[in-house]
């Protein structure tokens, strides 16, 4: 991440992005984009893109907008890492279906606050996530805004029918998986939540943030899509019976599955994937290092089920936790905690209206 931000060196020049107008804007944005699919036929330029799948796979398509103020504070978010983040948790969809993310489509919003600049900045994250994910730019579009900036982004992938993987197949014995670890980027954004409310109170206040607070702001910020995880289970010869990405906090995803799949749930405390750094900032905080990784959201990382007999293939992945055991439904949705008390699982997480 360091030579990502050593990239960054914005000056105090500003250009009105009414001295190029939306032409110019894109022959600036095609003049950066670099195309790493073969699939892409045609990319920016023309009317529509034309692309390739390939033989014997289907097509995916999910699309997501990122709205100032609600999904992003420009606060204390640089423009590069929104771009790169607003990429990210878009290819995150695809690889929630098992599936190979291809190419995206982009549509912005801008107010006149935006210089040519700050536009340049948004696409260094944009393209350097295409280059680290293997994504093709292919089109968009951008128009005025009246209240700040809004992201519009279409992912397309591809993946042979027999190995996406949708929410509603969950088996009862399947095994509950989840990559990566849980309730960081919610910690990171607490941590970036706080020292902007000092600093608007006293705008010569140095930000508090510790050494430590590094790995928690960069999930928060720079958000990944674990495409790798993808390629492991490939790789190893894995196909989940179900699975979706953890956006609104692992709650909330679960449900999801256990309503798609009509399952019940059986999941365990001390089977959590929390971070160390996770639970000493929660601790900070008053929160609970559990209710940060039920309802915190925007991990980005990836829950599925297996059949048990994939039991010992998915235990030698190294960024895979066995969290729990999909139940008959009339068993509902348990979290049992270490002191072997049994709670309802609900769902605290974001809500988008």
């Amino acid at each position: 991440m360091a030579d990502f931000h050593q990239k960054i060196n914005m000056s105090e020049k500003r250009t009105e992005l009414s001295t190029i107008g939306e032409f110019g804007l894109i022959e600036r944005i095609s003049a950066q984009t670099v195309h790493y699919q073969s699939g892409t036929q045609l990319g920016i330029g023309d009317d529509a893109a034309v692309l390739e799948i390939p033989q014997g796979e289907q097509l995916l398509v999910s699309t997501d907008m990122l709205a100032e103020g609600i999904h992003f504070d420009l606060g204390f978010t640089p423009l590069h890492l929104l771009g790169y983040k607003a990429v990210a948790v878009n290819l995150s969809d695809i690889a929630a279906m098992n599936a190979i993310p291809r190419q995206i489509v982009i549509s912005l919003a801008l107010s006149n606050r935006f210089s040519i600049e700050a536009i340049d900045a948004l696409y260094l994250g944009i393209n350097q996530a295409c280059k680290e994910y293997n994504v093709d730019l292919v089109g968009g579009d951008t128009t005025t805004s009246r209240a700040g900036l809004i992201i519009s982004i279409t992912a397309l992938g591809s993946q042979v029918p027999e190995k996406i993987v949708k929410r509603s197949g969950a088996k009862v014995g399947d095994l509950i998986c989840v990559s990566g670890d849980l309730g960081a980027a919610y910690m990171g954004l607490q941590i970036l939540s706080r020292e902007k409310k000092v600093f608007e109170v006293d705008p010569d206040m140095q930000p508090e943030l510790k050494e430590d607070h590094a790995y928690l702001i960069q999930r928060q910020l720079k958000a990944e899509a674990r495409t790798d995880i993808v390629h492991e289970l490939a790789e190893i010869g894995v196909v989940p019976n179900a699975m979706i990405d953890i956006s609104d906090g692992l709650a909330s995803e679960l449900l999801h599955i256990a309503k798609s799949s009509n399952v019940g749930i059986q999941i365990f405390e001390d089977k959590l994937p929390i971070e160390n750094l996770t639970r000493l900032a929660a601790s900070d905080f008053g929160l609970s290092p559990i209710t940060c990784a039920l309802n915190g959201g925007e991990d980005y990382e990836l829950l599925f089920t297996v059949p048990q007999s994939d039991f010992e293939k998915v235990k030698k992945m190294e960024d895979v936790s066995i969290i729990g055991v999909i139940r008959e439904a009339a068993s509902g949705k348990k979290l049992v905690l270490r002191s072997d008390q049994v709670i309802e699982i609900t769902a605290q997480g974001w809500t988008h209206f």
